[in-house]
C-alpha cells in the first residue's frame, strides 16, 4: 500500500479525511499536533479516531504556539460566540503552515509522496490558510524545498474536503464508516470533550448534521 501522512486534529473534518485516504488505498500515518491549544480534549479524540479507523501509526508532536499567543485558541482571549465578520480571533497564526511542514518532514522520512489535510473553503471560519491558494502554494513549496521533491516523483498535498459543505462531509464520512461521536470540534470543549454549543466550530458542526439530515452525536455541556 502507498503511504500517506494525514493531519488529524480529532475533529469531524480530519476524521473524514482519514477515512477517505484509507478508501483510496493509502496506508495512513496520522499526525496530530499539540500546539498549545486550550481545547486539548481534541487530542484525546484523535487517539480514539485513529484506533477506530485503523491507521498504521498515530503520532502526536509538540509545538508550543502558546509561547507566541495571538489567538483565542492559544492565548488568554475569550473564544467568541458564533457569528461576526472578517478573520476571527480563533485564527492561529501560521498553524496550518507549521502542521503541513511537520507532515512534510515525516512524509520524506517515510518515503510517502502524499499528504492529506482537512482544510475547507466552503463551510469554514474564514481562515486564510484554508484557502485553495494556500494549499496550491504549499504544494509548490514542498516540491521546491525537499529532496523528495527534487529527486522523486513529486509530493502532493490533498485537501479532499476543500469544496465540500459540512453536510456533504457528514454524509461522506458516514458512508465510509466514521463514527463522528468520537470526534471533538468545539473550541471551548472541556477536559471530557463536552462541547459548548455556541462557538463557531459548534455552529458549523451542528449545521452539517442538520444539512445531512442525521442526528447530531455531539455531547454538549448540560444547560
Amino acid at each position: 500500500m502507498k503511504k500517506a501522512v494525514v493531519l488529524m486534529s480529532g475533529g469531524m473534518d480530519s476524521a473524514a479525511v482519514v477515512a477517505m485516504a484509507r478508501a483510496q488505498g493509502f496506508a495512513v500515518h496520522a499526525l496530530s499536533v499539540r500546539y498549545g491549544q486550550r481545547h486539548t480534549s481534541e487530542l484525546d479524540a484523535a487517539t480514539r479516531v485513529a484506533a477506530a479507523l485503523g491507521v498504521v501509526v498515530h503520532k502526536t508532536v509538540d509545538v508550543d504556539l502558546r509561547a507566541f499567543g495571538g489567538s483565542a485558541l492559544t492565548d488568554d482571549i475569550e473564544v467568541p460566540e458564533a457569528g461576526g465578520s472578517g478573520i476571527p480571533s480563533t485564527y492561529v497564526p501560521a498553524r496550518n503552515t507549521i502542521m503541513l511542514s511537520l507532515a512534510l518532514g515525516w512524509a520524506e522520512v517515510l518515503g510517502a509522496a502524499d499528504i492529506f489535510c482537512g482544510v475547507n473553503a466552503v463551510d469554514y471560519s474564514g481562515y486564510p490558510d484554508c484557502r485553495p491558494e494556500f494549499v496550491d502554494a504549499f504544494e509548490r513549496l514542498a516540491n521546491l524545498a525537499t529532496r523528495a521533491g527534487v529527486e522523486g516523483a513529486g509530493l502532493r498535498i490533498h485537501a479532499p474536503l476543500q469544496h465540500m459543505g459540512k453536510g456533504e462531509i457528514v454524509r461522506e464520512g458516514m458512508r465510509l464508516g466514521v463514527d463522528f461521536g468520537l470526534t471533538v470540534s468545539c473550541y471551548r470543549a472541556d477536559v471530557d470533550g463536552l462541547a459548548c454549543g455556541h462557538c463557531d466550530a459548534c455552529r458549523l458542526r451542528a449545521d452539517g448534521f442538520a444539512a445531512a439530515g442525521v442526528g447530531d452525536p455531539t455531547r454538549y455541556v448540560a444547560g
